[in-house]
């Protein structure tokens, strides 16, 4: 296939001498940039910043909805702007069924009491009312007619769907609610296509109701127009070509990008906390850092992650994409592994293979986990155990990464209407059945209260570094660790019992209570002995040590440094916390794996100020002596200002 040359230029790199780093923060966003020395001017420009606060979301747990299916909360708008595309009887897979954002608001308690933080929809941008092929409605909200409109069939028939407009929808009390209950939102957005062909309409795009795009009609070459994707190996045509017959956004053209990137910033506007970006595969990097720079400086404590679909650490793109975006990105890698080794029973060795490749990401802690979503059969359908589930369930809450539930899964839900035709069934659309339950004493239900509440109250779930402690193709011990915060969890996928003669936890010697069974265990020399497994037995120890606190409190991340065993990364600097420049008295990071130290580091004396620091190696002994010169990094010092109070975070690579 020949690759013609794009009508609009490409946007033009940074000057090479320039390193800019982004900090994102609630307050402000911190511009740290090392320059080159102005001659003409005989100064040297080290760095502009405004206020700064970090928003932290390993701490939260996520539950996905697809809106239309979750619960039908204002039966006035069931019909919408094309009544040919509601089914009232829930028998069309491919039409609407009538959920909406009341029918969200309506379930908020029942989220909250299950230690649901964050509720992440479908998208909700107003969508081609025309059924494609004569038979798909775009229930899935990622056939976009306008950006800047609300779908109409999620919001009262009396509001206004435009987003430019000041009166409050029901979309607007639906994050009002979230919020009073201390929830936040993360909406689904699509940059990279609009909608396919649907009885001649292909691909028209609307300004707020006013006509800007058309596939059919793209003077202004709004679109890519190469056909469809033919070998997926090519990565110019996974990134220019037609992604199942969708309108393909030109990321080229400067107007398209002015105006996605406007859109989603009302949607922020209106108050949301974070983004899940569609088929980021299917753009290039350059553009992906663009939009994040831009959204990011717009709202600096967003959080966004994208979706690349089967990502994994064996695929160096996406990890690449990981690492240099300016997004994170959902965990396909875990999942895959937690659906081969529990619903398949391949064994936790398959899980445990994931994490043994953790390094290559930049901060694994980071990526979105999960077991299914809407793309893929439900996790039951492919090993209806509930038991099995319930462990899957308590697997990932308590691994690295921040942890997502699709809807219905604490309610068992599932159907395998296509049985018969896919030896696994429930594919989409049949992974998407309306939500009909809402019992609060299942064994999930129950799991995950309880287990997001320990991924608050125990940073090693939330922030720490992972170690296997015993792997089986049945059994599964793990510990979590952040500082003096322990987490241990002990799993048993098989109907058999089992005994661990011992097991090493690292945890204080005293009596523990499994926060989930409540049963009691003696820890004797920092090891369980005679450890009784039940059948399908799931347990988690906590043990919570002392909270790091100070007026502002740096989360530092260093990557691309590999260490031997023994040896120590520390950052020293110019300031009393970071032992004024005395590498005796500096803060001590914490190894998480061959590719990231973290640490927090709690500033008082120091808040407010302009600070200089870099990292270094230092070699102790079994006694702690430091017994031989350190290794510093290969530059002249990094600067910050802080920040009076709050949270910040400091992303770095060693410099060699």
């Amino acid at each position: 296939m020949s690759k013609p040359e794009d009508p609009t230029p490409s946007p033009p790199p940074i000057a090479p001498d320039t390193d800019t780093t982004l900090a994102i923060g609630g307050g402000g966003v911190a511009l740290q940039t090392t320059a080159q020395t102005d001659e003409s001017q005989g100064q040297t420009e080290d760095f502009e910043f405004l206020y700064t606060r970090d928003i932290e979301f390993r701490q939260e747990t996520l539950y996905f909805i697809v809106v239309d299916r979750f619960r039908d909360g204002d039966p006035r708008n069931n019909e919408g702007p094309n009544p040919e595309l509601y089914d009232p009887d829930h028998q069309d897979w491919w039409k609407y069924w009538g959920g909406d954002l009341q029918g969200v608001i309506d379930k908020l308690d029942y989220l909250k009491e299950m230690g649901i933080t964050s509720v992440w929809l479908t998208p909700l941008f107003e969508q081609v009312e025309r059924l494609v092929f004569d038979k798909y409605a775009a229930i899935h909200g990622y056939w976009t007619k306008d950006f800047k409109r609300i779908n109409p069939r999620y919001i009262a028939p009396e509001d206004n769907p435009s987003l430019f407009q000041t009166g409050e929808t029901v979309f607007d009390r639906l994050i009002a609610e979230l919020h009073k209950r201390g929830m936040k939102i993360v909406i689904d957005i699509v940059c990279n296509h609009s909608s396919p062909d649907a009885g001649g309409v292909k691909g028209r795009l609307f300004d707020d109701g006013k006509l800007v795009a058309d596939f059919n009609d793209d003077v202004n070459h709004w679109y890519h127009h190469y056909g469809g994707v033919t070998d997926w190996e090519d990565e110019w045509q996974v990134q220019n070509c037609e992604l199942a017959g969708l309108a393909t956004f030109n990321e080229n053209n400067t107007s398209y990008r002015n105006y996605i990137k406007a859109a989603i910033k009302l949607w922020l506007d209106r108050g949301v906390d974070a983004l899940r970006v569609d088929t980021i595969k299917h753009m290039p990097i350059w553009f992906w850092q663009e939009f994040n720079a831009d959204i990011q400086t717009h709202k600096p404590d967003v959080f966004i992650f994208g979706e690349w679909i089967y990502s994994s650490a064996d695929d160096a793109r996406s990890v690449d994409f990981a690492n240099n975006s300016g997004m994170t990105i959902l965990d396909f890698g875990l999942c895959m592994a937690i659906r081969q080794g529990l619903a398949l029973g391949e064994g936790f060795e398959v899980i445990q293979d994931t994490f043994n490749k953790d390094h290559h990401y930049d901060s694994a802690t980071e990526l979105v986990t999960f077991i299914d979503n809407h793309d893929m059969h439900r996790f039951q359908t492919l090993n209806s155990d509930p038991e099995i589930l319930r462990l899957a369930v308590v697997l990932l809450m308590t691994v690295r990464g921040i942890p997502c539930l699709f809807y219905g899964t604490e309610q068992y839900l599932h159907d395998d209407t296509d049985g018969d035709e896919n030896p696994y069934g429930n594919n989409d659309p049949y992974n998407r059945p309306m939500m009909e339950q809402w019992e609060t004493d299942t064994p999930i239900y129950w799991a995950m209260r309880v287990l997001s509440g320990l991924r608050r109250l125990n940073p090693a779930v939330s922030l720490g570094g992972q170690w296997q402690k015993y792997v089986s193709s049945e059994t599964y011990a793990y510990m979590r660790r952040y500082r003096d915060s322990r987490c241990m969890v002990i799993l048993n996928c098989s109907d058999e019992p089992i005994v661990l003669d011992e097991l090493d936890t690292e945890l204080p010697d005293r009596e523990h209570t499994c926060v989930l069974t409540r049963r009691k265990y003696d820890v004797i020399d920092g090891k369980l002995l005679k450890l009784e497994l039940e059948p399908r037995d799931a347990i988690v120890i906590s043990h919570v040590g002392e909270r790091v606190q100070g007026a502002i409190i740096v989360r530092v991340q260093l990557n691309g440094l590999a260490t031997a065993p023994g040896e120590q990364v520390v950052v020293v600097g110019d300031c009393p916390e970071l032992g004024g420049w005395d590498i005796n008295q500096a803060y001590p990071l914490e190894y998480v794996n061959p590719n990231n130290w973290f640490a927090e580091i709690p500033f008082n004396e120091s808040a407010g100020r302009a600070i200089a620091y870099k990292y270094a190696v230092i070699y102790p002994d079994a006694s702690g002596n430091v017994t031989r010169l350190p290794a510093y990094e290969n530059l002249v010092c990094r600067r910050w200002l802080l920040a009076t109070e709050g949270v910040v975070k400091w992303r770095d690579r060693w410099a060699a």
